[in-house]
């Protein structure tokens, strides 16, 4: 019997030694391509030679003091982020979930500067910020609040791209004090937001003094082809939350603020024992340098380019397939039907791969994908999706 509290369903039946690049190596040393890199976490791909030294160097050096002491690292990182971000300001903390939190948080301050006593926050349909109450309330999907009632209030749900209706809202509802979303909506089904449609948001948010709040966790850090999705829409918003590749396997995250939401946080009024310590901050820098370093924002562009248009001639023909979405290196394959269990069958195929939405592969790869990697990887996932579909 296993005394790890069973919060996972349906593992599967595989463990892994080690990691090279876009492989994985089970027990027995067999090869898996990893199309889902952590999802989304490991975006340089396995043990990444920099990351490695990275960790090895400032672990021997330091790798805990507290947020009581002065983190020249967390300074020297709140700098770059803000740099690549357009933010002003950066609170460090260990995960996506935590990062949406203090977000969350963060329009209750400003709500209580505008004297609003029950404030709204919009947020969509499908989307996913966390497991915290707070964040696990915001996120518009049933099944991961259900047994959890009562949600915390206040939330509530519009579908993405309608944009008339968060307007409405807006408009009839003093009480809204912002909108939350992703960009791209990872666990909703790789679906995107369109540019007009956040630009609009942000237009709205100006008028009637909101705050704009985009996830990242998933989409940030290069993931999209820019550093941050809502860069290719020309426009700022007031908090933006990223994490995953943030640390590429090491647990970091950040919540930036810009404009009416900084300065919001004052002493005692948010925290963390190990948010934004050296260790971690230490590799967050060398993620960002490798990024820049490497070229791999011109990469993701290029190879996404490359690959999509592969999946789009490999499967051209195939009814069975309703639509293919990216944004960068988040695909999404959409079938006419329920395809949880190919995920098992893509193990036959040494393909490491997940779900989304019931009916929809989701495809995370590593940034610095090769276009020989590509092939490989479209080359297993036919195999599978025929194996699968006939």
């Amino acid at each position: 019997m296993s005394h790890v509290m069973p919060t996972y369903f349906n593992r599967l039946p595989i463990a892994f030694e080690r990691g090279e690049g876009v492989w994985l190596f089970d027990q027995e040393g067999v090869a898996y391509f990893d199309a889902l890199t952590g999802i989304a976490v490991c975006g340089l791909g396995h043990a990444h030679p920099d990351i490695t030294k990275t960790i090895a160097e400032q672990s021997a050096k330091l790798i805990h003091t507290s947020n009581n002491y002065q983190i020249p690292l967390q300074e020297q990182l709140a700098a770059n982020l803000c740099a690549i971000s357009g933010m002003e300001q950066v609170y460090f903390c260990n995960s996506g979930a935590e990062t949406n939190e203090a977000a969350i948080k963060l329009s209750r301050l400003f709500a209580r500067k505008k004297n609003i006593a029950c404030p709204i926050v919009i947020t969509l349909f499908h989307s996913f910020h966390g497991r915290t109450m707070a964040t696990l309330s915001a996120s518009g999907t049933p099944r991961i609040q259900a047994g959890f009632e009562p949600l915390v209030p206040e939330f509530i749900y519009a579908e993405l791209n309608d944009f008339v209706t968060l307007e409405q809202w807006v408009k009839n509802n003093k009480n809204i004090v912002g909108i939350m979303l992703e960009p791209v909506q990872g666990d909703g089904g790789i679906r995107i937001a369109q540019i007009e449609y956040l630009q609009n948001i942000r237009a709205l948010c100006d008028a009637h003094d909101l705050l704009m709040i985009l996830d990242e966790v998933q989409t940030g850090m290069g993931r999209t082809g820019t550093w941050f999705a809502y860069q290719q829409a020309k426009l700022l918003p007031d908090i933006v939350t990223v994490a995953k590749t943030l640390g590429n396997g090491f647990p970091i995250g950040a919540c930036l603020a810009r404009g009416k939401a900084a300065n919001l946080f004052g002493p005692g009024k948010h925290g963390t024992t190990f948010g934004g310590n050296p260790l971690g901050c230490a590799v967050a820098l060398t993620v960002i340098e490798v990024i820049k370093t490497q070229q791999l924002l011109n990469n993701v562009q290029q190879i996404s380019t490359y690959l999509l248009d592969l999946l789009h001639k490999q499967f051209a023909d195939e009814k069975n397939i309703t639509e293919i979405r990216a944004k960068g290196l988040m695909i999404g394959i959409e079938l006419n039907r329920p395809c949880l269990d190919i995920v098992n069958l893509a193990l036959k195929h040494r393909l490491l791969i997940n779900v989304v939405a019931n009916n929809t592969i989701r495809l995370l790869p590593a940034l610095n994908l090769t276009k020989q990697e590509a092939d490989e990887l479209v080359k297993r996932l036919t195999h599978c999706l025929l194996e699968f579909l006939y």
